[in-house]
């Protein structure tokens, strides 16, 4: 994909929560929007970083030793490949991350999605 994208049309055209979609790809990386809605499930991406950047809401980032990186409009973190991690929060949230990275590691449930099955929107 190449040319401007707008992310609140981008955002404005899904409700679900906890189901990314795929807005760009760069250098064997994707650009990807998610809403959030509640907690998320602990887990971890032993090779890729993965970045988070709220446009709209709050979100936290829970990780090990019961640390808490609270983000706001505006603000990132990147969780270092390997990091246990839980986000927290009602949020609209850009990733940054490896186009191959399973949006739940190792762990399978309810919220697993393949990475090859990102919608593209």
């Amino acid at each position: 994909m190449r040319g401007k994208v707008n992310l609140a049309e981008k955002l404005a055209s899904f409700d679900e929560t906890w189901t990314t979609k795929l807005v760009g790809e760069l250098n064997g990386q994707v650009v990807k929007l998610a809403k959030t809605e509640g907690e998320f499930v602990w887990h971890t991406h032993a090779e890729e970083d993965e970045l988070f950047l709220v446009l709209e809401g709050a979100l936290d980032i829970h990780l090990p030793d019961e640390v808490v990186v609270s983000l706001a409009p505006g603000e990132l973190y990147i969780v270092p490949r390997g990091v246990p991690h839980k986000p927290v929060g009602n949020a609209s949230v850009l990733l940054f991350e490896p186009a191959t990275t399973r949006n739940t590691g190792e762990v399978d449930n309810e919220y697993t999605i393949e990475a090859a099955d990102v919608e593209r929107i």
